[in-house]
Protein backbone atom coordinates (compact mmCIF):
# COMPACT_ATOMS: atom_id res chain seq x y z
CA UNK A 1 0.00 0.00 0.00
CA UNK A 2 0.99 3.85 -1.04
CA UNK A 3 2.54 6.27 1.89
CA UNK A 4 0.13 9.13 1.83
CA UNK A 5 1.38 12.37 0.52
CA UNK A 6 -0.31 14.75 2.92
CA UNK A 7 -3.48 14.99 5.49
CA UNK A 8 -6.21 16.41 5.60
CA UNK A 9 -7.22 19.37 7.57
CA UNK A 10 -9.47 16.29 9.69
CA UNK A 11 -6.45 13.83 9.99
CA UNK A 12 -7.27 11.78 6.95
CA UNK A 13 -4.47 11.09 4.86
CA UNK A 14 -5.05 11.70 1.33
CA UNK A 15 -2.91 10.70 -1.69
CA UNK A 16 -2.29 13.10 -4.51
CA UNK A 17 -4.74 14.08 -6.91
CA UNK A 18 -4.11 12.07 -10.27
CA UNK A 19 -4.45 14.25 -13.52
CA UNK A 20 -5.60 11.64 -16.20
CA UNK A 21 -5.34 13.89 -19.20
CA UNK A 22 -1.71 12.74 -18.74
CA UNK A 23 -1.70 9.29 -19.13
CA UNK A 24 -2.36 7.01 -21.76
CA UNK A 25 -5.61 6.72 -23.44
CA UNK A 26 -6.92 2.82 -24.02
CA UNK A 27 -10.28 1.43 -25.47
CA UNK A 28 -13.37 0.89 -23.97
CA UNK A 29 -12.87 2.60 -20.78
CA UNK A 30 -10.07 0.71 -19.54
CA UNK A 31 -7.68 2.20 -16.74
CA UNK A 32 -5.77 5.29 -18.52
CA UNK A 33 -3.32 5.26 -15.25
CA UNK A 34 -1.92 1.83 -13.98
CA UNK A 35 -1.83 3.50 -10.27
CA UNK A 36 -5.74 4.31 -10.10
CA UNK A 37 -7.47 0.92 -9.62
CA UNK A 38 -5.29 0.08 -7.20
CA UNK A 39 -5.52 3.44 -5.04
CA UNK A 40 -9.05 4.00 -5.26
CA UNK A 41 -9.52 -0.48 -3.72
CA UNK A 42 -6.87 0.25 -0.89
CA UNK A 43 -8.76 3.62 -0.15
CA UNK A 44 -12.08 1.82 -0.22
CA UNK A 45 -11.28 -0.71 2.30
CA UNK A 46 -10.01 1.73 4.11
CA UNK A 47 -12.56 3.80 4.06
CA UNK A 48 -15.42 0.97 5.11
CA UNK A 49 -12.82 -0.62 7.79
CA UNK A 50 -12.29 3.18 9.49
CA UNK A 51 -15.82 4.31 8.85
CA UNK A 52 -18.48 1.78 7.70
CA UNK A 53 -20.27 0.76 4.73
CA UNK A 54 -22.41 3.07 4.88
CA UNK A 55 -19.65 6.56 5.27
CA UNK A 56 -18.31 4.95 2.01
CA UNK A 57 -19.61 6.34 -0.67
CA UNK A 58 -17.63 7.56 -4.10
CA UNK A 59 -17.45 10.59 -2.46
CA UNK A 60 -15.33 9.52 0.47
CA UNK A 61 -13.45 7.27 -1.76
CA UNK A 62 -12.38 10.30 -3.74
CA UNK A 63 -11.61 12.21 -1.64
CA UNK A 64 -9.13 8.95 0.20
CA UNK A 65 -7.74 8.34 -3.09
CA UNK A 66 -6.98 11.66 -4.59
CA UNK A 67 -8.94 10.07 -7.94
CA UNK A 68 -11.60 12.02 -8.99
CA UNK A 69 -15.12 10.73 -8.52
CA UNK A 70 -15.93 10.76 -12.25
CA UNK A 71 -12.63 8.49 -12.90
CA UNK A 72 -14.27 6.23 -10.36
CA UNK A 73 -17.69 6.14 -11.91
CA UNK A 74 -16.19 5.27 -15.41
CA UNK A 75 -14.44 2.26 -13.89
CA UNK A 76 -17.43 1.34 -11.36
CA UNK A 77 -20.80 2.36 -12.29
CA UNK A 78 -21.80 2.77 -8.62
CA UNK A 79 -20.32 2.23 -4.98
CA UNK A 80 -22.04 -0.91 -4.74
CA UNK A 81 -19.90 -2.52 -7.57
CA UNK A 82 -16.60 -0.64 -6.03
CA UNK A 83 -16.94 -2.47 -2.67
CA UNK A 84 -17.44 -5.70 -4.15
CA UNK A 85 -14.34 -5.57 -6.37
CA UNK A 86 -12.36 -4.28 -2.88
CA UNK A 87 -13.73 -6.77 -0.81
CA UNK A 88 -13.96 -9.97 -2.83
CA UNK A 89 -10.70 -9.62 -5.10
CA UNK A 90 -10.73 -13.20 -5.33
CA UNK A 91 -8.38 -15.65 -3.99
CA UNK A 92 -4.34 -15.64 -4.20
CA UNK A 93 -4.10 -18.46 -7.15
CA UNK A 94 -0.17 -19.68 -5.62
CA UNK A 95 -1.94 -20.80 -2.19
CA UNK A 96 -4.55 -22.16 -2.93
CA UNK A 97 -3.25 -23.98 -6.17
CA UNK A 98 -4.67 -27.57 -6.50
CA UNK A 99 -2.05 -30.15 -5.99
CA UNK A 100 -4.67 -33.40 -6.28
CA UNK A 101 -4.39 -33.68 -2.23
CA UNK A 102 -8.43 -32.95 -1.90
CA UNK A 103 -8.27 -32.64 1.56
CA UNK A 104 -4.87 -30.69 1.90
CA UNK A 105 -6.66 -28.15 -1.10
CA UNK A 106 -9.86 -28.15 0.80
CA UNK A 107 -8.23 -27.18 4.06
CA UNK A 108 -6.11 -24.28 2.52
CA UNK A 109 -9.16 -23.04 0.35
CA UNK A 110 -11.28 -22.37 3.51
CA UNK A 111 -8.53 -21.12 5.07
CA UNK A 112 -7.53 -18.50 2.68
CA UNK A 113 -11.34 -17.52 2.30
CA UNK A 114 -11.72 -16.97 6.02
CA UNK A 115 -8.85 -14.77 5.61
CA UNK A 116 -10.61 -12.93 3.20
CA UNK A 117 -13.95 -12.58 4.68
CA UNK A 118 -12.76 -11.94 8.01
CA UNK A 119 -10.86 -8.72 7.21
CA UNK A 120 -12.10 -5.83 9.16
CA UNK A 121 -13.43 -4.63 5.31
CA UNK A 122 -15.16 -7.34 4.69
CA UNK A 123 -16.97 -7.61 8.10
CA UNK A 124 -18.05 -3.62 7.44
CA UNK A 125 -19.50 -4.30 4.47
CA UNK A 126 -21.06 -7.82 4.35
CA UNK A 127 -24.33 -6.79 6.12
CA UNK A 128 -24.73 -3.66 3.87
CA UNK A 129 -23.95 -5.68 0.60
CA UNK A 130 -26.76 -8.72 1.87
CA UNK A 131 -29.44 -5.97 2.67
CA UNK A 132 -28.62 -3.84 -0.67
CA UNK A 133 -29.11 -7.35 -2.45
CA UNK A 134 -32.12 -7.61 -0.87
CA UNK A 135 -33.08 -4.87 -1.94
CA UNK A 136 -32.72 -5.75 -5.59
CA UNK A 137 -29.31 -4.10 -5.89
CA UNK A 138 -26.28 -4.95 -8.57
CA UNK A 139 -28.31 -7.40 -10.11
CA UNK A 140 -24.59 -9.05 -12.06
CA UNK A 141 -24.47 -11.26 -14.71
CA UNK A 142 -22.95 -14.69 -13.81
CA UNK A 143 -19.88 -14.04 -15.67
CA UNK A 144 -19.42 -10.38 -13.92
CA UNK A 145 -19.70 -12.30 -10.43
CA UNK A 146 -17.30 -14.94 -11.43
CA UNK A 147 -14.26 -12.81 -11.74
CA UNK A 148 -14.13 -11.52 -7.76
CA UNK A 149 -15.40 -15.42 -7.36
CA UNK A 150 -13.84 -18.40 -5.11
CA UNK A 151 -15.98 -20.70 -7.04
CA UNK A 152 -13.96 -21.14 -10.09
CA UNK A 153 -10.77 -22.04 -7.32
CA UNK A 154 -12.98 -24.54 -5.65
CA UNK A 155 -13.65 -26.27 -8.98
CA UNK A 156 -10.42 -26.10 -9.74
CA UNK A 157 -9.15 -28.33 -6.65
CA UNK A 158 -11.93 -31.01 -7.21
CA UNK A 159 -10.87 -31.56 -10.71
CA UNK A 160 -7.53 -31.99 -9.15
CA UNK A 161 -8.81 -34.51 -7.09
CA UNK A 162 -10.46 -36.45 -9.50
CA UNK A 163 -13.20 -39.03 -9.71
CA UNK A 164 -11.19 -41.27 -6.96
CA UNK A 165 -12.17 -38.57 -4.71
CA UNK A 166 -15.02 -36.79 -5.72
CA UNK A 167 -18.31 -38.36 -6.20
CA UNK A 168 -19.22 -37.29 -10.54
CA UNK A 169 -22.80 -37.43 -9.64
CA UNK A 170 -22.41 -34.41 -6.87
CA UNK A 171 -23.17 -30.86 -7.65
CA UNK A 172 -19.86 -29.09 -6.99
CA UNK A 173 -21.93 -25.38 -7.08
CA UNK A 174 -23.91 -27.15 -4.04
CA UNK A 175 -20.86 -27.79 -2.27
CA UNK A 176 -19.71 -24.63 -2.69
CA UNK A 177 -22.68 -23.26 -1.47
CA UNK A 178 -22.72 -25.22 1.50
CA UNK A 179 -19.33 -23.84 2.08
CA UNK A 180 -19.74 -20.34 1.71
CA UNK A 181 -22.66 -20.37 4.23
CA UNK A 182 -20.49 -21.82 6.60
CA UNK A 183 -17.13 -19.76 5.99
CA UNK A 184 -19.48 -16.41 6.23
CA UNK A 185 -21.10 -17.75 9.31
CA UNK A 186 -17.81 -18.47 10.95
CA UNK A 187 -16.80 -14.99 10.22
CA UNK A 188 -20.39 -12.77 11.10
CA UNK A 189 -22.59 -14.47 12.98
CA UNK A 190 -21.50 -14.04 16.73
CA UNK A 191 -23.04 -17.23 18.19
CA UNK A 192 -21.47 -19.61 15.61
CA UNK A 193 -18.01 -17.08 16.03
CA UNK A 194 -17.88 -18.36 20.19
CA UNK A 195 -18.13 -22.19 19.14
CA UNK A 196 -14.61 -21.69 18.07
CA UNK A 197 -14.88 -24.92 15.86
CA UNK A 198 -11.92 -25.51 13.74
CA UNK A 199 -11.96 -25.18 10.11
CA UNK A 200 -10.59 -29.34 9.85
CA UNK A 201 -14.62 -29.47 11.01
CA UNK A 202 -15.84 -28.18 8.01
CA UNK A 203 -13.18 -30.06 6.17
CA UNK A 204 -14.44 -33.00 7.36
CA UNK A 205 -17.86 -32.10 6.50
CA UNK A 206 -16.78 -30.99 2.65
CA UNK A 207 -14.88 -34.08 2.24
CA UNK A 208 -18.28 -36.37 3.35
CA UNK A 209 -20.20 -34.66 1.08
CA UNK A 210 -17.86 -35.22 -2.15
CA UNK A 211 -16.91 -38.45 -1.38
CA UNK A 212 -18.00 -41.12 -4.33
CA UNK A 213 -20.64 -43.10 -2.99
CA UNK A 214 -18.66 -46.75 -3.29
CA UNK A 215 -15.90 -45.06 -1.07
CA UNK A 216 -18.89 -43.64 1.39
CA UNK A 217 -19.87 -47.52 1.95
CA UNK A 218 -16.25 -48.92 2.74
CA UNK A 219 -15.71 -46.14 5.06
CA UNK A 220 -18.71 -46.78 7.30
CA UNK A 221 -19.01 -50.40 6.85
CA UNK A 222 -18.92 -52.11 10.01
CA UNK A 223 -15.86 -54.86 10.45
CA UNK A 224 -18.07 -58.11 10.46
CA UNK A 225 -16.92 -60.50 13.94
Amino acid sequence: MQTADSTSPGGVPTLPKVDETQAPKLARGRPRHPDIDDRVLEATLAVLAEEGFGATSVAAVARRSGVHASAIYRRWPSRIELIEEAVFPGLDEVSIRPTGDLRRDVGRFIEAYERTLSSPAARAAMPGLLASYQNGASPHPAQKWLRVSARPHFRAILLAAGDEHVDSEVDSDDVFDILLGAVLARALVPTVVRRTRSAEHIVDLVIRALRPEETRHRVHRRPVH
